[in-house]
């Protein structure tokens, strides 16, 4: 080794130890006959101090060429500060260097590299591996790693064997698009890379793994934000012989183990929550249950009263926001504009102030009587001081709107803490969804996941009605894993790909290994995937899952730092047989 210590564990118990410490340099301070040097490493920050008279005269002269970020090894003795740094954990003692070696120089950086950096995010993306030296950023990436070990360690002790499934795989017409790869010695032909390693933890199981997991990553060519890759991470699991409550149990255990490891959170319970339970009471299949707000519908009470709006609406909805009733007229307005925004789309907002004398005021009061809005607040559960705003339209647009406005007033009134952690699984999904541009179903999860075996005769009359074995663990309203019990025999399968518009030869040429796997003794199995990239943005209290990536890609799916993707040599498309031209 080249350092008998790292630059943070150096104490005053270590006094007039000979030490020798490697690192860069953070920042200098030349007095004239006094020069003090902050040397920093991985694992913190320690002065280097150097005297005229004292310092050997080489020395001295060779800490008068340091600049920011050399890389250095300095030999010395510990002493105790004479002013002390109570900010940092070395800050009780300097060394008294008596050797220093200049391992490497640097440029000066593009940017100055400390937790208060004034590196723009695409400069600091193109330095990405000078931005990983800044604490508050590798402090992220010891999180995930964090997490990643107990992760491991839990589902170990469960028996779960950790196997690597192939990344160059066939490409599927389900789901996102594919990120496709040409061959060279089968020219025409593609792989693609997977964007979940789904079929083959499937086979596993038909292997007789029992449980099987692994870190994986995996790819999908979207269109980007903040939490959202081209590439990501997922913990991915499946189990056999197990039904929902089983999955359900083992991963409401996992999750605790990591809060509990990673965080020293010990989380309460996990309430279970049909789709359409949270879809009718929040909007929403992932519902931030930190604060209350559920839905009220209003159409009994609001329409027929002679306000066109609501009486031409499929739902009339609202939502009562505690202790707001003395929002003011601009407060309002901010809260009406915030839903005619494009990306929400709502023509407008009612509100009803409950007064503190026990009168309401509405933006509506020319249609409804104090006696009309005293029978909305008896239902919305509104007490005096309160205030009930209400949107209307068709119900499945209604409801997203009003699940925005939601979860706006609940920031906007605190109540949604990023350190309060509020689990929840919602289960009983759709089976399938029908998509108005292709004008066909599809997979609301994917095409292996099972209808709930009392469902099963809707699907030839109804399948738009049809529950699935699925389900999703939200946490604070964000999706963080899902699965579902999966089909594991051939007649079940071909069925589902028959009323998802599959062919029996387009169902044999993409799935034929599957269903041939399922005639071979499959057991039943189910599983899920965690979103590992959004849990450690969620462990750190962060929005984006960029922080929490070693080397991320842009929101154009770049990587500045590599120029990436480029252009390749013509030999090369030659090699596989494609022309740009």
């Amino acid at each position: 080794m080249l350092r008998t210590h790292t630059c943070g564990e150096l104490r005053e118990s270590n006094s007039n130890e000979q030490v020798t410490l490697c690192g860069w340099v953070q920042r200098s301070r030349d007095k004239g006959g006094l020069m003090w040097t902050d040397l920093r490493d991985r694992y913190g920050i320690t002065q280097l101090s150097f005297e005229e008279g004292s310092t050997p005269a080489e020395v001295l002269e060779t800490a008068r060429k340091l600049g920011r970020e050399f890389v250095v090894k300095a030999t010395g003795t510990v002493v105790e500060r004479y002013s002390k740094n109570d900010n940092i954990p070395t800050g009780g003692i300097e060394i008294k260097v008596e050797s220093l070696e200049i391992l490497n120089g640097s440029k000066v950086p593009p940017f100055i590299i400390e937790d208060d950096t004034d590196g723009g995010e695409e400069l600091r993306m193109k330095y990405r591996y000078l931005d990983l030296r800044r604490n508050a950023v590798r402090s992220k990436l010891q999180l995930r790693s964090k997490l990643a070990m107990a992760v491991r360690n839990y589902l170990t002790e469960q028996d779960f064997i950790e196997v690597e499934t192939p990344v160059l795989i066939k490409s599927t017409p389900e789901g996102a698009r594919d990120f496709v790869v040409p061959s060279r010695m089968n020219q025409g032909e593609f792989y693609a890379l997977p964007q979940s390693p789904q079929t083959f933890k499937q086979l596993l199981m038909v292997s007789g793994f029992d449980r099987y997991f692994q870190i994986v990553k995996c790819f999908r060519d979207e269109d980007l934000r903040a939490d959202r890759q081209p590439e990501f991470t997922q913990i991915d699991c499946e189990m056999s012989f197990v039904n929902q409550e089983d999955i359900l149990n083992t991963f409401e255990g996992m999750t605790r183990h990591m809060f509990s490891a990673v965080r020293g959170v010990e989380l309460g319970d996990f309430p279970h929550m049909t789709y359409a339970d949270a879809m009718r009471k929040y909007g929403n299949d992932k519902p931030d249950i930190r604060f209350g707000m559920e839905f009220i519908e209003l159409n009994e009470l609001a329409q027929n009263k002679g306000f066109s709006i609501f009486d031409q609406a499929e739902l009339v909805v609202g939502i009562c926001a505690e202790g707001c009733a003395e929002y003011t007229r601009k407060q309002l307005d901010a809260l009406t504009d915030f839903v005619k925004r494009p990306q929400i789309g709502a023509k407008g907002l009612v509100y009803v102030k409950c007064n503190t004398d026990g009168t309401f005021k509405s933006s509506v009061d020319k249609f409804y009587s104090q006696e009309d809005l005293k029978a909305w607040a008896e239902k919305a559960g509104a007490k005096a001081g309160d205030l009930i705003l209400v949107l209307s339209g068709t119900t499945n647009e209604t409801r997203k709107q009003m699940s925005e406005l939601r979860l706006h007033m609940g920031k906007e009134l605190g109540l949604r803490d990023k350190n309060t952690f509020q689990p929840l699984w919602v289960i009983d999904f759709p089976l399938l969804e029908w998509d108005e541009e292709t004008e066909r179903f599809h997979a609301m999860h994917h095409p292996f996941t099972s209808p709930k075996a009392e469902d099963m005769a809707l699907l030839d009359t109804d399948p738009g009605k049809v529950r699935a074995n699925a389900y999703d663990l939200v946490i604070n309203g964000v999706e963080i894993g899902g699965g579902s019990i999966r089909i594991h025999d051939r007649a079940t399968q071909q069925l589902m790909f028959k009323h998802l518009g599959f062919t029996e030869d387009e169902a044999k040429a993409q799935f034929g290994f599957l269903m041939d796997a399922f005639e071979y003794g499959a057991p039943p199995h189910g599983g899920i995937a965690f979103g590992f990239d959004r849990l450690c943005a969620m462990f750190g209290g962060s929005d984006s899952i960029r922080d929490y990536i070693a080397f991320p890609k842009n929101t154009s799916g770049r990587d500045v730092m590599i120029d990436s993707p480029s252009t390749i040599d013509e030999a090369q498309l030659k090699e596989l047989g494609i022309n740009l031209r």
